[in-house]
């Protein structure tokens, strides 16, 4: 009799699936060798997206493919599924998926068994129900929603420079940002210090002719890099002519008209959602334990509180903080996913060999945000620093971080690139609508939006 190997099944493919499955790859070499263990990955996308590089690839200063790590190169010891898990019945051990061949084939959505289960699916956005949000707005969480920004952005842009319409122009040139995390300040850092850039080409679009705006629902941003850190920030965005508007919320943006809690009302064509987060859909769909927040119960083992051969790390687990008070949780951020998994793949490794498990433990070093080129701030250790110094720091932290060394060669090979060369400042729209001009020229419609403007 054949005796079929031990499947650990790992849903996601953001920073904790892929870093715990090189993990698991390392500490179970000779269990894959011999065939006795299988690594099945789930993930919609095949490649897992390093989000702290999306600001710097939508300003052009990175490649949009080296923002990304392709699944299958790197994790050459594990099965690749190019799908989602709609459900998760634990206590039978089957995971309900949706492949790009069962939507092709019209056909039900597969049972998958297995015996370990690490749950990573990441977060999605958190939206509002505000009138015109879906239909005009765009977040900030994806390669492509980064890529696509940058095009809009060039783009209205264009349109201004080639209108005689005030009112057009001022709606076009006129960006609004909802949030101001991490995603939110730096995405209108890095795009604002483009935009400026693009301007010198254009004979009669100004810097000054722009609006930027960040809305804010609280009184401070950056909430992670510190208070005094954070009031740096807005006097340096406001420097800039950067309108910042904090205890301020977006009440509406319907008909491209962006209508804050304070009365101000602004006809933009871009509003950028960054308002924060929730646990992926995935979770609620399964049988485990949610707390209040719907993120998953953990130890501090990283496994899911009282159910065996369940673990969880990231955006999904409420995992305690021990370096902290009691009742603390660490932070949902990149600092503390990268090492959970690392310390997910051991634990799972010493569960499997019947050893001791290890608890996770990390103290918050601090946090580097950038603000442009050459802009930055940073609060790490306990020392504060702005200006260049915090955006060099800022670059060299995740250069540091970014898996594998074939990208970290490629992203600062463009880094040295930039800075020798001038800024691109090309618009690629039209790559969002590849078959637009065959299909013209075939006596098709063209598309209603073939640019991809929002």
């Amino acid at each position: 009799m054949v005796k079929e190997p031990m499947r650990i099944l790992i849903v996601g493919g953001g920073y904790v699936g892929l870093y715990t499955a090189l993990r698991l790859q390392r500490q179970l070499k000779p269990e894959l060798g011999r065939g006795d263990v299988e690594i099945v990955v789930v993930s919609p996308d095949p490649y897992m997206t390093y989000q702290p590089f999306l600001p710097e690839a939508a300003a052009g200063s990175i490649s949009p493919r080296h923002v990304v790590v392709p699944l299958r190169r790197v994790l050459d010891k594990c099965k690749v599924v190019i799908g989602e898990a709609t459900a998760i019945n634990h206590a039978k051990r089957v995971a309900t998926l949706t492949t790009l061949a069962t939507e092709e084939e019209g056909s039900a959505a597969e049972q998958l068994t297995y015996d370990e289960l690490v749950l990573a699916p990441g977060s999605i956005a958190r939206t509002l129900p505000i009138p015109g949000l879906a239909d005009h707005a765009i977040g900030f969480k994806t390669v492509e929603e980064a890529i696509g920004l940058r095009n809009h952005v060039i783009e209205q842009m264009d349109i201004a420079s080639s209108t005689r319409d005030p009112a057009i122009r001022d709606a076009a040139l006129t960006f609004v940002f909802v949030g101001g995390g991490y995603a939110g300040v730096e995405a209108l850092g890095e795009l604002e210090d483009m935009a400026r850039y693009t301007a010198r080409y254009y004979h009669n679009v100004k810097p000054e002719d722009m609006k930027w705006i960040l809305v804010e629902a609280s009184d401070r941003i950056l909430p992670e890099v510190g208070e005094e850190m954070g009031r740096y920030t807005v006097t340096e965005l406001r420097r800039r002519n950067i309108d910042v508007r904090l205890h301020t919320r977006l009440e509406s943006c319907a008909d491209r008209v962006a209508v804050l809690s304070d009365g101000a009302r602004f006809p933009t064509r871009t509003v950028v959602w960054t308002a924060g987060v929730k646990p992926h859909p995935v979770l609620a769909a399964t049988d485990l334990p949610l707390n209040e927040r719907g993120r998953l119960k953990c130890t501090a083992e990283l496994s899911v509180e009282g159910v065996a051969h369940a673990w969880a790390a990231g955006d999904a687990a409420a995992v305690p903080d021990v370096t902290a008070e009691a009742g603390k949780e660490t932070a949902p951020n990149a600092q503390h996913a990268v090492r959970q998994a690392r310390a997910l793949g051991d634990n799972i490794a010493r569960s499997l060999r019947g050893e001791p498990l290890e608890t996770y433990s990390h103290k918050y070093v601090g946090s580097v945000a950038s603000l442009g080129l050459h802009k930055g701030v940073a609060h790490v250790y306990g020392r504060k620093l702005k200006g260049y110094p915090a955006w060099f720091m800022h670059r060299v932290y995740h250069l540091s971080r970014v898996p594998t060394f074939n990208r970290k060669a490629r992203v600062l090979a463009e880094w040295t690139l930039s800075g020798l060369f001038k800024r691109e400042i090309v618009s690629l729209g039209s790559l969002e609508h590849p078959r637009a001009e065959f299909e013209l020229a075939a006596g098709g419609k063209p598309p209603e939006n073939p640019k991809g403007s929002s």
